[in-house]
């Protein structure tokens, strides 16, 4: 194996410079993250011990946990191709409008218990109305008073009136992911544009909220494609990016999509640190079924976790979540605030 003058091998240096350059503030160039994502199986461990410098810089050995409720199921008019929610669906999912305050404190109270800094509050459908804003926002007003917890919210396509509200309700982030590539877009969904995904981030933006965008991986897209998605969130400035692997469910479009190999989603997740250093990696949905047993490896690259079951998919036992962290040397940050 050739040897670079810092004694590393070539390959290694390679990683090392990749991951310097990270560090720098300097853009990788599109041939750069074709590499990462199309290196060499036996490359993967020094390509995440590069990584884990720049994950270690900006976050130390802390994981962030998040959980999710799912405040409204189903009922959506979206075609979204992935979604067990969509009116596209036949997955038996349950239905069920908005839930009242009581139950979103509730899910606020079981986060806690959860030890998750940020608690999600998901919504199906196109966009909410004023009366589900409401409801969101009284409840979103006692949590804050109540607990030290970092409010996500989820809802779909904003008014601008709706995005300043959530600001105003003491909402600190505002989730919309643009799940795909630009080229890949109408192949997923036709109810609404990637455009438009874009400007919802750049609305919440506006109105005082942190952005938080990601991805969906294993949706038909091309390697280039994910160097375009990631390169999408850097111009976006997403300070929270959950990077999600799908989970084809029975009864949705994309359910004979094969799952996302473990050792190419630790490429994925190395290559989103690396574009976007500084921001929150999160490794989302599908993580259990697509990494597997390489789940630990992944907080080699990323910062952050979803605790608990996802919108209409288990997740794994919470206690299997902090035993990893624990056998990584690892630790939960204690507050997201």
């Amino acid at each position: 194996m050739r040897m670079k003058a810092t004694g590393l091998p070539e390959t290694a240096a390679n990683w090392e410079a990749l991951a310097q350059k990270a560090l720098n503030g300097e853009r990788l160039s599109v041939e750069e993250g074709l590499a990462v994502l199309e290196a060499d199986n036996d490359e993967v461990l020094p390509l995440l011990q590069a990584v884990f410098r720049v994950r270690k810089h900006f976050y130390g050995k802390k994981v962030k946990l998040n959980m999710i409720i799912n405040a409204k199921s189903g009922l959506c008019p979206e075609d979204c191709g992935y979604c067990a929610q969509s009116v596209v669906s036949a997955a038996p999912i349950a239905k069920y409008p908005l839930l009242e305050k009581s139950t979103l404190l509730a899910g606020a109270r079981e986060a806690m218990a959860r030890q998750a800094g940020t608690y999600c509050i998901v919504a199906s459908g196109k966009g909410p109305t004023d009366k589900e804003l409401d409801q969101v926002v009284e409840a979103v007003k006692e949590i804050r008073a109540t607990m030290p917890l970092k409010i996500c919210a989820c809802l779909g396509l904003l008014k601008d009136h709706q995005a300043e509200r959530l600001a105003e309700a003491g909402v600190h982030r505002y989730n919309h992911n643009l799940n795909t590539s630009r080229a890949n877009y109408p192949s997923i969904t036709t109810t609404h544009t990637y455009d438009q995904r874009v400007e919802s981030v750049e609305k919440v933006k506006r109105c005082g909220l942190s952005p938080c965008s990601g991805v969906i991986i294993g949706m038909g897209e091309t390697n280039r494609e994910i160097v375009e998605m990631a390169y999408a969130l850097r111009e976006l400035d997403a300070d929270s990016i959950p990077v999600n692997f799908l989970n084809a469910i029975p009864g949705t479009p994309l359910e004979k999509a094969g799952r996302t190999p473990a050792i190419k989603a630790l490429k994925v997740l190395a290559l989103f640190r690396l574009i976007c250093p500084s921001k929150e990696i999160r490794i989302a949905g599908g993580r259990e079924v697509n990494l597997r047993t390489l789940q630990p490896l992944g907080l080699y690259a990323a910062n952050s976790l979803f605790v608990g079951d996802y919108l209409t998919t288990k997740g794994q036992e919470a206690a299997v979540d902090y035993q990893m962290i624990e056998d990584l040397g690892f630790e939960i940050e204690a507050c997201a605030l």
